[in-house]
C-alpha cells in the first residue's frame, strides 16, 4: 500500500493546484501525503546521517595527515619572549625549545648555538635563558632592521637588570644570509669547522615587522613599491619581474613557485599592463588580481588566496629562496658536531618538501665502509630507546648513515597556539640529528 500510493503521489505532484480530483477518494490523498511525508523525512534523517558519518571521517583523515604539537601553549610565555610592540610571537617556542632541551638533561650540554634567521630574536633570547651552559651563540640575519633589533635585544638579555645576569656566553650577531654559514663560523672561531655547533634553528617565516611595513612590498592588504627584497643592498625587486622578464618567465614563476593554477590569465594579464607604463605599487598588482579572478572563485577570500599565491611566487624569485634553503641545509649539517641537531620551520608546501626531501638526502649519502644497513638499524634503535623518556615529541624517525630524522612527519602547532597567532598555522618543524661518531 505504502508503494502504491506514493506512486500515485508522485504521479499526481506535477499538476497544477487549479486540477481537481474529481474521481480520487480523500482519504487515499491524506494517506498519500502522510506516506510522501514520512518517507521524505526519513530519507532527509537518512541522509543527513550520512553525511555527519562521512564529514566524521573526512575530520579524522584531515587530522591523520598533520602531527600535532601536544605541548600546552603558555601565553604568558609567548608573549614574554615577542618583540617589543607583541607584534611579532615566536613561532612554535615552545616545541623549538625541547627539540634541544636533551642537551641540557644528558651527559651532553648545549654549549653552542646558531640561530640563522635571528628576526627579532624571540627563539634565542628563549635559547640563551634557558641554557646557562652555552658558551657560544651566532646569529645571522640578512635583514639590517632585523639584525639591530636582535643586538638590541640579546644585549638586553645578558646585560639587563629585569633578569639574572647570563653566564660568560660569548655572542655575536652577524649582518648575512645563512648561506654563508661556514665562513661565518670560520670568522667567528676557525676551529668551529672541525669541531662543529650542537644546535642550529632555521625559521623560515617572514617576522611581522617585514610584512608590516609597508615599504618592504610583502604585504597584499598595504600599498607600497613592488620591492620584496629581503636584503635592501640585493639588485633584483619584484617591480623588475613584472615588467621587465620575458612572458614565459614570468608564468614559470607562477606557476612553480605560486602554485597558481590561474597563472596563465594573471600572465597575460601583466604583460598587458606592461603597454600601459607597468606595474610600480602593490596596490596596482592587487587591483590586477582582483580583476583577473573570477567570483566564482570564492569571492573577496578568492582574490586575496590568489594574491597570497602571487606574491610568494615573487619573494621566492626575488631572494632566490628555494636554491639558498636546499644548498644552506646541506652546509647547516655539515656545520653540526657529532650528536648536533638542525630544527627547520617551514612555511608553505615548497619550502616543507626541500626541506624533508634534502633531509632525507643528507642522512642517506653514504660517506663510510661496512654495513650500513645494520649500522642505521643499530644506530636508530639506540636512540629511540636512549631519548624515549625524555623527548615525547619525537613519535617516528627515520635512521641513515649519517644521521637521523627525528620527525618522520612535521611537527605542526598546537590549536591553542593557533588560536593566539593565526600566522603560525601552516608552520611545519622537521628536526635531523648528526649520528656520533
Amino acid at each position: 500500500m505504502a508503494k502504491s500510493t506514493a506512486k500515485l503521489f508522485f504521479f499526481i505532484a506535477p499538476f497544477p493546484s487549479s486540477f481537481r480530483l474529481r474521481n480520487l477518494n480523500t482519504t487515499a490523498v491524506a494517506r498519500t501525503l502522510a506516506c510522501s511525508c514520512s518517507f521524505t523525512t526519513s530519507a532527509s534523517k537518512r541522509y543527513d546521517n550520512d553525511r555527519k558519518h562521512k564529514d566524521a571521517k573526512l575530520v579524522v583523515v584531515s587530522e591523520k595527515k598533520r602531527t600535532r604539537s601536544p605541548k600546552e601553549l603558555h601565553e604568558d610565555a609567548a608573549q614574554l619572549y615577542a618583540d617589543g610592540t607583541a607584534a611579532h610571537i615566536p613561532v612554535m617556542l615552545g616545541e623549538v625549545l625541547d627539540v634541544f632541551s636533551s642537551f641540557s638533561s644528558s651527559s651532553k650540554p648545549l654549549r653552542s648555538f646558531v640561530d640563522c634567521t635571528v628576526g627579532a630574536a624571540g627563539h634565542s633570547a628563549a635559547i640563551i635563558e634557558a641554557h646557562p651552559e652555552l658558551k657560544l651563540y651566532v646569529g645571522m640575519d640578512v635583514d639590517p632592521v632585523a639584525h639591530e633589533k636582535a643586538r638590541a635585544r640579546i644585549d638586553d638579555i645578558l646585560h639587563g637588570d629585569s633578569c639574572n645576569p647570563i653566564s660568560d656566553v660569548k655572542t655575536h650577531t652577524i649582518l648575512k644570509n645563512f648561506r654563508h654559514i661556514k665562513s661565518v663560523l670560520s670568522e667567528v672561531d676557525e676551529k668551529l669547522l672541525d669541531t662543529g655547533v650542537d644546535g642550529i634553528l632555521m625559521d623560515l617565516g617572514m617576522s611581522s615587522m617585514q610584512v608590516n611595513d609597508p615599504e618592504r612590498g610583502f604585504s597584499v592588504l598595504g600599498d607600497g613599491p613592488l620591492d620584496m627584497r629581503m636584503d635592501p643592498q640585493a639588485s633584483l625587486k619584484a617591480e623588475d619581474i613584472l615588467n621587465s622578464w620575458p612572458d614565459t618567465e614570468l608564468g614559470r614563476v607562477l606557476r612553480e613557485y605560486g602554485e597558481e593554477s590561474n597563472w596563465r590569465a594573471l600572465q597575460n594579464k601583466i604583460a598587458k599592463a606592461r603597454l600601459h607604463d607597468g606595474l610600480h605599487t602593490t596596490g596596482e598588482l592587487v587591483d590586477l588580481i582582483q580583476n583577473a579572478t573570477p567570483w566564482r572563485r570564492g569571492g573577496r577570500q578568492g582574490w586575496i588566496k590568489t594574491a597570497t599565491r602571487v606574491f610568494q611566487a615573487l619573494r621566492i624569485a626575488v631572494n632566490d629562496e628555494l636554491k639558498t634553503l636546499e644548498d644552506s641545509l646541506y652546509s647547516c649539517f655539515d656545520c653540526l658536531a657529532p650528536g648536533g641537531r638542525l630544527a627547520v620551520i617551514s612555511f608553505h608546501s615548497l619550502e616543507d618538501r626541500i626541506v624533508k626531501q634534502t633531509f632525507l638526502g643528507i642522512i642517506n649519502s653514504n660517506e663510510g665502509d661496512g654495513d650500513e644497513e645494520e649500522r642505521r638499524g643499530t644506530e636508530r634503535k639506540n636512540m629511540r630507546n636512549e631519548d624515549d623518556e625524555n623527548e615525547a615529541w619525537i613519535r617516528q624517525m627515520i635512521g641513515g648513515c649519517r644521521g637521523i630524522i627525528l620527525t618522520k612527519r612535521p611537527i605542526t602547532p598546537s590549536v591553542e597556539e593557533e588560536r593566539l597567532n593565526r600566522r603560525c598555522r601552516s608552520a611545519k618543524l622537521r628536526v635531523v640529528q648528526k649520528l656520533e661518531r
